[in-house]
């Protein structure tokens, strides 16, 4: 079994490289403990579907952070004479840097505060919700002094570096309604154009450091295009276009054409207004009475690179960390193992590379996945049994040698599987809609509404008699995204709560038998057949086979007699 494991990982691992990483999971956040944050931001002026003259010379203060994806550090030379140490050397000379990550910040924000009156709105909203922001900027910890330094690196006003807790409350699994996701809010086609990959593995709009470089490059190309840092921010929430359009039209009326004169949608007139506010909130801190958490001057992960993929949790024992902190460093991935086809990287918290690397060098190649044995049964397909192991047709294809879709009855495949339950991955993408999915309206009881081809969300909230923005936030879908047929949905529909257990219930894990029908189950361990559909989230026309397993709530008194 080792040699056939060995076979399997070698294929499953050919064609790894790394992906150009440098621009969707629920309405608003799957992250739902951001649910306040999220209420918070949209009293501050924000809203579901933001996306995302020259700026004055400053001094020379180019700093380079140590380079986290090479083993060796590196550090950019400082210009001669200059009496400032840059960041950069405190932490080559020192080891640590001698500022934490607010006094340097701070006396280097440029972006100049205005009296408009949108301005002094969101002002005064942040001056009176210091409790979000210290939320906002724990969650941004491990990542700010990272932004900070590519800033400075392309000689960007380091305001920008806020820019995430306008776009985001830096939640990483932020998806908004307009389909823009990640910290920075790509949508998926600017995306594309910046090499953010977009598969079942991996988003790079979620990946911190592949979409930082990507919003880096964006913004710099818009600041060129407009030569305003203020027109540059409009366009990346709006579009270049947009902008553009606007300024043609103000040339064409003889009137200005800075961001304060031209005739924006109402969203971009308040985007940038919120970014000037929080900058002057954060450089007045002690005016307004305000502590934000303390910052280290260095990152707060490091990065290691992979030649092969790794299971999650196996590199969550092999980092001393866990499973949900690797996902919170790495939300760009969507499964339960880093992508087969790149990118080849793990971000892992801090201090806690070296002692990966060392227990990985000593770790058989085959254990970095589990292998599973699968016995093809008759009728059964490539793509039906990609969905039992969580994984795709093509990783089936590349480790079993097929050229095509077609497999025989009787014969076997090689599989990489997950070595936990699905609950261990809680934010793998699967179980974050699953959470989403799950929680619903008081006071409603949830269907489970499986796809027709040709059938669109607005069809399906017309049958159900439920708001299309509601139908798609209950899947953790935006309005526009696309189904495909086969595809389950959650509706909760005007009625009682059936979808849960009470409080006296006990959850058993129920292996589907050969001659076993949904009928005979319920009937079996005394439940309504549309609870047992709703526990399982099976539509109504669905059908279960001997094998899949289904999760029952009996009583505990009864739970005895139905074990086995």
């Amino acid at each position: 079994m080792r040699t056939l494991a060995f076979i399997g990982i070698s294929l499953f691992m050919t064609g790894c490289a790394q992906m150009h990483g440098t621009a969707a999971d629920t309405s608003t956040s799957a992250d739902t403990a951001d649910a306040a944050d999220t209420r918070a931001d949209k009293t501050a002026g924000g809203t579901d579907q933001e996306q995302t003259g020259k700026a004055d010379s400053k001094p020379a203060l180019a700093m380079r952070l140590p380079s986290l994806i090479e083993d060796d550090i590196a550090f950019r030379p400082q210009a001669s004479g200059d009496a400032i140490r840059t960041a950069a050397e405190q932490i080559a000379e020192d080891k640590e840097p001698a500022e934490e990550f607010w006094g340097y910040f701070l006396p280097r924000l440029q972006l100049e505060t205005t009296e408009h009156h949108q301005v002094q709105a969101f002002i005064r909203f942040y001056r009176t919700h210091e409790n979000y922001l210290n939320r906002v900027f724990n969650r941004g910890k491990p990542f700010l002094p990272h932004i900070l330094g590519r800033l400075e690196e392309e000689d960007m006003p380091l305001d920008l570096a806020l820019l995430p807790v306008v776009e985001s409350a830096f939640r990483p699994f932020a998806y908004s309604s307009g389909r823009a996701a990640g910290i920075w809010q790509f949508t998926p086609a600017t995306g594309r154009h910046f090499d953010l990959e977009q598969n079942w593995w991996y988003d790079g709009r979620r990946d911190i450091l592949a979409a930082t470089d990507a919003a880096v490059e964006y913004l710099k190309r818009l600041n060129d295009r407009f030569d305003s840092w203020l027109l540059a921010l409009a366009a990346y929430n709006s579009g270049p276009g947009t902008v553009s359009r606007a300024i043609r039209e103000n040339e064409r009326r003889g009137q200005p054409t800075d961001f304060w004169h031209l005739d924006l949608p109402r969203e971009t007139r308040g985007y940038v207004p919120k970014l000037l506010a929080l900058s002057h909130v954060v450089r007045n801190t002690d005016e307004y009475g305000i502590n934000l958490p303390d910052i280290p001057m260095k990152p707060g992960f490091q990065v290691v690179n992979l030649d092969k993929p790794i299971d999650l949790a196996r590199a969550a024992d092999l980092s001393g960390s866990e499973v949900e902190t690797l996902y919170r460093l790495n939300p760009g991935l969507n499964q339960w193992c880093t992508p087969p086809d790149g990118p080849g990287r793990l971000v892992l918290p801090l201090g806690t590379k070296e002692q990966f690397k060392e227990a990985l060098a000593e770790l058989d190649p085959s254990e970095r996945v589990r292998w599973a044995r699968h016995r093809i049964d008759r009728g059964e397909t490539l793509s039906e049994i990609a969905s039992e192991y969580r994984t795709t047709v093509s990783v089936l294809k590349r480790v079993n040698n097929l050229s095509g879709s077609r497999i025989t009855a009787g014969k076997h495949l090689v599989i990489p599987t997950a070595s936990g339950s699905e609950q261990k991955y809680a934010l793998s993408r699967s179980q974050r809609l699953a959470a989403i999915r799950s929680d619903g309206p008081s006071g409603r009881s949830k269907v489970i509404h499986r796809v027709r081809r040709g059938e669109s969300l607005w069809e399906i909230s017309r049958r159900f008699n439920v708001k299309m923005n509601l139908l798609a936030k209950w899947n953790g879908m935006a309005p526009g995204d696309t189904l495909r047929e086969g595809q389950k949905l959650a509706v909760w529909v005007s009625g009682g709560d059936v979808s849960s257990s009470n409080s006296r219930s006990a959850r058993l894990r129920y292996r589907v038998r050969q001659g076993d029908s949904l009928w005979s189950i319920s009937r079996k361990f005394n439940v309504a057949l549309h609870r047992l559909r709703n526990w399982n989230d099976l539509a109504q026309d669905e059908l279960i086979h001997p094998g899949d397993k289904l999760t029952i709530y009996v009583d505990p008194t009864k739970l005895a007699e139905h074990r086995g």
